[in-house]
């Protein structure tokens, strides 16, 4: 315990020294140097890292070269089928339906659905029309998926295999690694 001694006061009175519990005060200042390296982790771990690829001022020596859109995988979850649809900007480039044809696994309590049908026909359609195959190459073809809110989460989760099924070879500094050739994002309704 601290203590301050406040003197004899130089007469006949008792002198008053008094205690202050210093437990309650360490306590307080452990507490808010917790709080705030808490908070700076979370702050550090909340931060989301963007590349906005803003162009700068026009060079007027640089001739400009309009890009064409690379083609986007769309894949549609039906009720009966899959469409699987290759899209260059707002152009589409080509069209399949794939039938729905789920193959389960494992017991009856833990049954696992698969469409191997679905992940093949992907991989012929990537061989066909998909755009980043040189092991060079860090990119990896976009394919967008499209489905309602009342699919089941199984159902979304056989068709996300089928999609990262498909393999290519991707150079890496610490060798060469078979990566899926699909970036997966989810549209939005």
């Amino acid at each position: 315990m601290g203590g301050v001694d406040v003197g004899d006061g130089g007469g006949k009175k008792r002198s008053t020294n008094s205690d202050i519990n210093m437990i309650p005060f360490i306590d307080l200042l452990m507490v808010t140097i917790a709080f705030l390296l808490i908070t700076a982790v979370w702050v550090t771990n909340s931060r989301m890292n963007a590349d906005a690829q803003v162009p700068g001022p026009p060079d007027p020596n640089k001739e400009l070269t309009p890009q064409t859109p690379e083609k986007v995988l769309n894949l549609h979850i039906g009720e009966n089928e899959f469409g699987l649809v290759w899209k260059q900007g707002a152009t589409v480039v080509n069209e399949v339906k794939v039938d729905k044809s789920p193959v389960e696994i494992g017991e009856a309590g833990a049954k696992i659905v698969r469409y191997p049908e679905l992940a093949k026909r992907i991989e012929e359609e990537w061989k066909t029309h998909g755009g980043h195959r040189d092991p060079s190459d860090k990119k990896l073809d976009q394919a967008i998926l499209h489905t309602d809110n009342r699919t089941p989460f199984k159902e979304i989760v056989a068709v996300l295999d089928a999609l990262y099924a498909p393999k290519r070879e991707m150079r890496l500094p610490d060798g060469n690694k078979q990566v899926p050739v699909f970036n997966m994002t989810f549209s939005v309704r």
